[in-house]
């Protein structure tokens, strides 16, 4: 694919995508759209704002008259689609929200692209799909989906939408679903940069419930390699769990941050846990292994040192994001006073 358009490209995961593709890529022209909504920040593309292979859009993927636009005028081959609103705390604190941008928006995306017959379609969900796992197994590409939250509801209901456009019209699509990613620029409502925002800052570090939830953790840039090598070489029709086999406790996780930043354990305050909060994830990918030969590059002792440096070298970043409407969600979302 040499021409594509990535939705949600301002955002953690899309910004991370976006700027893999113009380094390793030359010969691809990106055009990037993106509704800059809290996560989506345009200091995420800094250093390729004049790439000439790189045009960016302020734009809504609900807006369905803008996509074909842009499909026509620059030729789009491809669309791969990050934009989504991603958080299970804000979506249980509005879900409505979540519907419209990776329902709607997802469904938006697919009639722009079955009406101008690109030539795929590649949907970028998640493993809270399948639901919550038990002390032993994980999810492969066959486990039933079963979502816990409104946010993995949202983003279930995308994938059926992706897989029917398939079905009934021919759209040639694939489907990603990935572990819990991790790295720069990601905003700091989730874990990580949370807790080495709060860390830096002598904050509490609020850990929902025991602290016992285990999430299988994956470096932002491997998922960016796995999500290409999809587009370029997967099979259409096909869905690819993408993962690397880093089961954490979130408590785990947090201790990592406060030993390496030399912070004490005190800082760690436990709070009332969130509704229908899934015990266990874990990717088995074998299947983009074996088909694709995708493997991860960054083990996660690598890539939470090469995280935890970022956000010490990125510290302005940091202050620029963690302002004004965060502050509020914060403290409604964790009850601090």
């Amino acid at each position: 694919m040499r021409r594509i358009m990535v939705t949600g490209g301002a955002g953690f995961i899309g910004a991370n995508f976006v700027r893999m593709v113009l380094s390793q890529h030359p010969d691809c022209v990106v055009v990037n759209l993106d509704k800059l909504t809290y996560a989506g920040n345009l200091e995420n593309l800094r250093g390729f704002e004049e790439n000439p292979n790189h045009l960016f859009i302020k734009g809504d993927i609900c807006n369905g008259p803008l996509i074909e636009k842009l499909i026509d005028e620059y030729k789009i081959e491809a669309i791969v689609n990050f934009a989504a609103e991603s958080h299970v705390d804000r979506s249980i604190d509005e879900p409505k929200v979540f519907i419209e941008t990776n329902v709607t928006g997802t469904l938006t995306l697919l009639e722009a692209a079955r009406n101008r017959k690109l030539e795929r379609f590649v949907q970028i969900s998640t493993d809270e799909v399948y639901g919550s796992l038990g002390a032993e197994g994980r999810f492969t590409e066959q486990t039933p989906l079963s979502p816990s939250s409104p946010y993995s509801a949202s983003k279930a209901a995308a994938d059926h939408l992706v897989q029917a456009f398939g079905h009934t019209w021919g759209l040639s699509w694939n489907i990603t679903r990935c572990s819990n990613n991790y790295g720069p620029y990601q905003f700091p409502e989730k874990l990580i940069p949370l807790m080495i925002n709060n860390a830096l800052n002598d904050k509490e570090l609020p850990v929902y419930g025991d602290g016992l939830y285990i999430r299988d953790w994956l470096y932002v840039y491997d998922h960016c390699t796995a999500a290409w090598k999809v587009l370029t070489e997967g099979e259409p029709g096909e869905v690819y769990n993408i993962g690397q086999s880093n089961e954490k406790t979130n408590l785990q996780v947090v201790e990592l941050i406060l030993n390496r930043l030399a912070k004490p354990a005190s800082l760690i305050r436990h709070i009332s846990d969130r509704p229908g909060h899934d015990r266990r994830y874990a990717i088995d990918a074998g299947k983009i292994i074996t088909e694709l030969d995708w493997r991860p590059s960054v083990s996660f002792e690598e890539g939470i040192n090469k995280t935890i440096d970022w956000y010490l070298e990125n510290q302005n970043w940091l202050a620029n994001v963690v302002s004004g409407r965060y502050q509020q969600y914060y403290a409604r979302m964790y009850a601090i006073p």
